[in-house]
């Protein structure tokens, strides 16, 4: 059986394009969320902020490609960017989004735990983690591609159970209220946070024992650990208007 081309088929009638991949890397440090960036050291660009990433090779996947560039452009060892859960963010497509030709992007998101301080490396100058609003502006089309993954982690606070990665094996609910705060710029209103948290199934489990003492004169706080759900049924909606 031909595994080639069929007849009548001229793959040269179409104008190439170039596949990169984009990472949006996001996590919180020091109560505040972060979003990982890279110095670019070459042109176009060369000097300017962007999000990781870099072009798809001939025989690779996107995602492949995207663990590739977050570990050389970062530093981060190879088993630690294949660990990161990967959620594909989506397609950029606009013809003059690259000065140097015709380039489709395939953009990623994560929110991780904590991660090491990352280095430059491939073609970034220096790679550091950067307070998510206090990014100015990113080369390419960054901007908006920081924006969309911004609200995707957002929304899957809403309807999942991530922001318990966030905080100890061992935390309080006034932690995981920091997460959501950090995370959606919102203040919210801690009874009404608690009640919800402890009304859905599977969220958080309390742990047996003596309570964590808070920093200040309050009462002692109860101490809680992940629950078994993955999803929030019902999901824990953010509240309009409570802004930061």
């Amino acid at each position: 059986m031909s595994t080639g081309a069929p007849a009548g088929y001229d793959p040269y009638a179409f104008e190439p394009f170039a596949v990169t991949v984009d990472l949006a890397v996001f996590t919180v440090r020091d109560g505040r969320l972060h979003v990982l960036l890279v110095e670019r050291g070459e042109d176009p660009y060369k000097g300017h902020w962007a999000l990781p990433g870099g072009f798809v090779l001939p025989r690779e996947s996107a995602e492949s490609a995207a663990r590739r560039e977050l570990a050389e452009e970062t530093g981060l060892t190879e088993a630690t960017a294949s660990a990161l859960h990967l959620e594909q963010l989506r397609t950029y497509s606009e013809p003059d989004r690259d000065p140097r030709m015709r380039v489709v992007s395939v953009a990623y998101t994560a929110l991780v735990p904590d991660l090491p301080e990352p280095r430059g490396g491939g073609d970034a100058a220096t790679a550091r983690w950067w307070e998510a609003g206090a990014v100015g502006a990113l080369a390419f089309d960054h901007d908006r591609i920081l924006t969309d993954a911004h609200d995707r982690i957002g929304a899957k606070l809403e309807y999942t159970c991530l922001a318990t990665a966030f905080c100890p094996a061992e935390f309080t609910l006034g932690e995981l209220q920091q997460v959501y705060e950090t995370v959606w710029g919102v203040e919210l209103d801690r009874p009404n946070f608690r009640r919800k948290v402890l009304t859905t199934p599977g969220f958080v489990q309390a742990v047996a024992g003596s309570p964590r003492r808070t920093g200040g004169r309050g009462k002692p706080a109860a101490l809680y650990r992940a629950g078994a759900a993955t999803a929030l049924h019902p999901p824990l909606l953010r509240p309009e208007g409570r802004s930061t």
